[in-house]
């Protein structure tokens, strides 16, 4: 009899009571892979960091960068500070790297064609990166592992499918099979090959298996994924097998199932929903780990421990996922698919805990988890990571672990691939930042955008345009570490969730309601317009722009909203048509006697790409906005809080000339942003600052589409 045991309610450790002797992975540094192409190269190329390996000794870093064809290194000698080792072309695709001793093991995709698959195994010095030796494997390689005693190397050899012939759908030979070779003095024996045939076990196309992941015991068993035939099979080292069973699947509750709606809402379910894993771990010599990321039918969301047997001895059902929502990282664009798609997966020990680290490439986190006991994995930590990893590996001997993220948006303007660094020590976890773990239901978010500090401790925030049908107001806790959001009002109109809006800024009326300001899209047929919303959410008026301000309209309009005795000001994020260059307005409006008004803001000129406002909040005898320019990563240079004089907030008749008032810069938010030990986000969009002067930051994420997700929520002291 199956023994199940389906984890719902995993603990998840995400609260600050830890005692101080507690030890938690925290990021220390990220490498981005353009720097390690040589002087001279066009650093404007798409590159990418997908799976990653460690020298014997942990100081360097081995990664396959498929768009480049290479193999690329990194010294982490000093892990806060990677610096470059250089690439080595391979002369095809790299698929997959290991490591032994000094010894460079990478599968390279060298196929002609979906039917004519090639590829072989290339070894390289990782001291120098100099190619010593390469062996032809007969197929397209996927993954690579080795016996722990370096005795021989195994590669999955998948064949992979064409997903515009046939429908999309295996069989399409020819068939795959997992390639195993002898290792002698670090050393590959081509003529030792042994092809081992898994066709004839999968009730899915058992004609043509497709191994996706492999990986070795310590007993020198093979345990290899067939994603597309949702099937396992554990080989010996001659390839022979020794157990093969279904991968199963799993009854999917809670989840949000519908893509493309602009809402987190989890009341769908999915039945029988295939596990098709990819990455598979031991977890000791009985017992594996499968991420159940889906493929051509199916997609659990989790992941699934087995003994060798084939008995399942846990399921994470929607726990997994259920976590990565609360941490603000659930990709919604993705919810038909795969949800959070769980990928890879790494396993090591450190400090006598053993550590099941669960990739979840499209929410752009890794899952911890204390695999102390097989049967009941406890959630330990969420970590941030680049967007998209695709592999991870573990370093217990200098106690680090790292991971692969292979999304590249330089075509976009976006953040380049990197290589995340994270240590294992004493001391609280700093991420995440913002959770709504504890909250009475389960609360989805993301995109926080504009935030006012209220009068009972809270801070209120707003999300943005991405979910235009779930306009929300969040209510954040900033008293505990992380800050928690525990309420969620929805915005109505009418009864229902209000369309047409992008809220980007919130303060409070002094009444128990809100004002709200929605930057407009006029091609979108969205208003720039201001909202009166009582406690409920409820819309209770709408004020829109006068003709002679939307006379300079463009879609870069309110982004913030504060109240001054009674008049309400908004920022306007960019400059409009009738605006000096690098000026931006502030805009008054007088909610009794219907007055418009405005000054000038004088803001940063850019060198590259521009600068804007990005919030508005009042606080004793100053006015103070967020400045930042839209650049990311290494290119960053404006994310400022400036403060300017309320004396100077005198508003002049709008069409006429207006007043520019004085600005003094309070804090260059870049240092904090690269305290997380990651990329410095763009997005700095939300300012509050309580009675007492503690002054509330906060990022946007953009709700995980073409983001890390990473969400950044804190603190500091006005004057310090």
């Amino acid at each position: 009899m199956t023994f199940r045991t389906i984890c719902l309610t995993s603990v998840l450790a995400l609260t600050a009571s830890a005692a101080a002797a507690e030890m938690n992975f925290n990021r220390i540094a990220a490498f981005a892979t353009p720097d390690n192409m040589g002087e001279g190269e066009d650093k404007a190329r798409v590159t990418s960091a997908e799976i990653i390996y460690a020298t014997g000794d942990g100081n360097t870093l081995v990664y396959t960068d498929s768009p480049l064809g290479v193999i690329g290194r990194i010294d982490i000698t000093d892990p806060a500070n990677p610096k470059p080792l250089g690439n080595t072309p391979v002369d095809g695709e790299p698929t997959s790297v290991y490591v032994h001793g000094n010894t460079v093991f990478a599968g390279v995709n060298t196929s002609e064609s979906f039917t004519e698959p090639s590829g072989k195994l290339v070894m390289i010095d990782a001291t120098t990166g100099e190619i010593t030796g390469e062996c032809d494997l007969g197929g397209q390689p996927d993954s690579t592992a080795m016996a722990k005693d370096g005795s021989f190397v195994t590669v999955a050899i998948e064949n992979e499918r064409d997903e515009d012939a046939g429908d999309g759908r295996v069989p399409q030979m020819p068939a795959g099979y997992v390639a195993i070779l002898d290792v002698v003095d670090g050393v590959a024996q081509c003529d030792s090959l042994v092809k081992a045939d898994v066709t004839g076990l999968a009730e899915i196309a058992p004609e043509d298996p497709e191994p996706e992941f492999v990986d070795v015991n310590g007993a020198g068993e093979i345990v290899v994924t067939l994603q597309e035939n949702n099937h396992i099979v554990v080989l010996n080292k001659a390839g022979e097998v020794l157990s093969h069973f279904s991968a199963g699947s799993v009854d999917l509750t809670e989840i949000d199932a519908t893509d493309e709606r602009g809402a987190l809402i989890f009341t769908e379910s999915q039945e029988g929903r295939l596990r098709e894993p990819d990455g598979v771990q031991w977890i000791d010599d009985d017992h594996f780990a499968i991420a159940n990321e889906g493929d051509m039918d199916g997609g659990a969301r989790g992941f699934t421990v087995f003994a060798k047997d084939g008995t399942e001895v846990f399921e994470a059902g929607n726990s997994f996922e259920h976590a990565v929502i609360r941490t603000g990282h659930y990709p919604d664009k993705r919810s038909d698919a795969k949800g959070v798609e769980p990928e890879g997966m790494e396993f090591a020990t450190f400090g006598g805990t053993p550590y099941l680290f669960l990739l979840a490439e499209r929410a752009s986190v890794v899952g911890v988890y204390d695999m102390t006991d097989p049967a009941n994995p406890v959630l330990k930590q969420i970590l941030p990571s680049g967007i998209a990893p695709e592999g991870a590996v573990a370093i217990p001997s200098r106690n680090l672990f790292v991971t692969a993220n292979e999304a590249d948006l330089v075509e976009d303007g976006g953040v380049r691939a990197h290589v995340m660094i994270y240590e294992y020590a004493e001391g609280d976890a700093k991420y995440p930042t913002l959770t709504s773990e504890g909250a009475d239901e389960l609360i989805g978010w993301g995109a926080i955008s504009g935030m006012v500090a209220g009068d009972d401790g809270m801070v209120y925030a707003v999300n943005d345009s991405f979910y235009g049908y779930q306009p929300t107001i969040f209510t954040i806790d900033p008293s505990s570490t992380p800050a928690k959001i525990v309420a969620a009002t929805p915005v109505t109109r009418a009864g229902m969730p209000a369309q047409k809006l992008d809220l980007e800024g919130i303060t409070t009326d002094g009444e128990g309601g809100f004002w709200v300001a929605s930057e407009g899209r006029s091609d979108r047929v969205i208003p720039h317009a201001i909202y009166h919303v009582n406690a409920k959410g409820e819309i209770k008026d709408e004020i829109g722009l006068p003709a002679a301000l939307l006379a300079g309209e463009t879609r870069f309009g309110f982004e913030g909203v504060t109240m001054i005795d009674g008049t309400l000001w908004m920022a306007v994020q960019r400059e409009w048509g009738d605006d000096p260059k690098d000026h931006v307005k502030l805009v008054s409006y007088n909610p009794e006697t219907e007055e418009w008004g405005a000054v000038l803001y004088p803001k940063a000129a850019p060198d590259t790409g521009w600068v804007g406002l990005s919030e508005i909040t009042a606080h004793g005898d100053y006015v103070y906005v967020v400045e930042r320019d839209n650049q990311i990563g290494a290119a960053a240079v404006t994310k400022k809080v400036y403060r300017i004089p309320v004396s100077e907030m005198v508003p002049a008749a709008i069409g006429g000339e207006l007043p520019v008032v004085s600005k003094e810069e309070v804090r260059d938010l870049i240092p904090d942003l690269k305290s997380w030990g990651g990329y410095v986000v763009d997005k700095v969009e939300g300012l509050a600052i309580a009675e007492d002067g503690t002054v509330y930051v906060s990022t946007d994420n953009d709700g995980v589409d073409d983001s890390s997700g990473e969400t950044f929520f804190w603190s500091f002291q006005l004057g310090n």
